[in-house]
């Protein structure tokens, strides 16, 4: 069942394979034997996909809880009431590396004997449908198998370094942004324009001029640290760098729109103790510390 489990989520017996530490035909040898001890076909395979019957629904879903309640059952010890087993958690690179990271290294010395497999990806990852118990989602959230649990807001700066306001000024107005070269994460800004709240609330799409992208977070604060350019940064990454006077807020009266932060979990049914107290833990830091940044303290 677990097995089976995990190449329904994986999408793939080879990845399934990978997760588990076993061989390929391993996993596939597995599978044709469940199907002929339940009699009836579960995936349907070819060369390119992998598609679950309904028989293969119906068994995904009843195993998911079988296994849940398994865990449960065998996490009881009578020295230690501390979690135990492995727990899965998706972030994306730059809220995890500033927001979580902090609340897993608290969450691991509470329950010492928890695995934790962290997972570093900025796409959306669904903690039902992609194998992962819980989920850091920062922006947007759509609809899915999921519950969304709102964390608050993290805000976002426009940036640059004392160097380069020193060669080039520092901007008066949004429309001399353009004058500057500008460094991106990969997927923000495509338009190469950012938006920018005014004082009187009006929303001003502003083009600029994009010079740099990168698909980290880090590349970009580098970029913007040795003044090669302007940029938007999530403040719980830049902040010290605003502290030790590294890099300058510019255009300070208009204020990028911040995004919201949401931990994704499954539904009620579909949890395991372990996840629902981890959620619960995670929840309260992540709201303490993105509070915190809000208010400066």
């Amino acid at each position: 069942m677990r097995i089976f489990v995990r190449v329904v989520e994986r999408g793939s017996m080879s990845a399934a394979a990978r997760d588990l530490g076993i061989g390929q035909p391993a996993v596939s040898e597995r599978i044709e034997k469940l199907e002929a001890h339940l009699g009836t076909r579960l995936l349907r395979r070819n060369t390119r996909n992998m598609s679950l019957t309904h028989s293969g629904n119906l068994f995904y879903e009843r195993s998911k809880t079988a296994i849940q309640a398994a865990e449960h059952a065998l996490s009881v010890n009578e020295g230690n009431q501390g979690l135990h087993g492995k727990i899965r958690i998706a972030t994306p690179f730059s809220a995890g590396e500033a927001l979580l990271m902090p609340a897993i290294l608290r969450l691991q010395e509470e329950h010492p004997d928890l695995q934790i497999d962290l997972i570093f990806n900025d796409r959306v990852i669904d903690p039902v449908t992609e194998g992962v118990d819980l989920s850091l989602r920062i922006g947007e959230v759509a609809e899915g198998y999921f519950v969304a649990r709102p964390l608050g807001t993290v805000r976002r700066v426009l940036l640059a370094s004392p160097a380069l306001l020193a060669k080039k000024g520092f901007p008066q107005s949004p429309d001399e942004l353009i004058d500057f070269p500008f460094a991106a994460v990969s997927d923000t800004f495509l338009n190469n324009r950012i938006p920018l709240i005014t004082p009187g609330g009006q929303l001003l799409n502003t083009p600029v001029n994009v010079t740099f992208r990168s698909t980290h977070w880090r590349s970009v604060h580098a970029f913007l640290l040795a003044g090669h350019a302007i940029g938007v940064l999530q403040y719980p990454v830049c902040r010290r760098g605003i502290e030790e006077g590294l890099l300058i807020p510019i255009l300070t009266d208009h204020q990028i729109p911040p995004f919201n932060a949401h931990l994704l979990l499954p539904q009620a049914g579909m949890m395991s103790y372990e996840t629902r107290v981890c959620a619960s833990l995670l929840e309260d830091y992540l709201r303490e510390a993105l509070l915190s940044f809000q208010t400066g303290q």
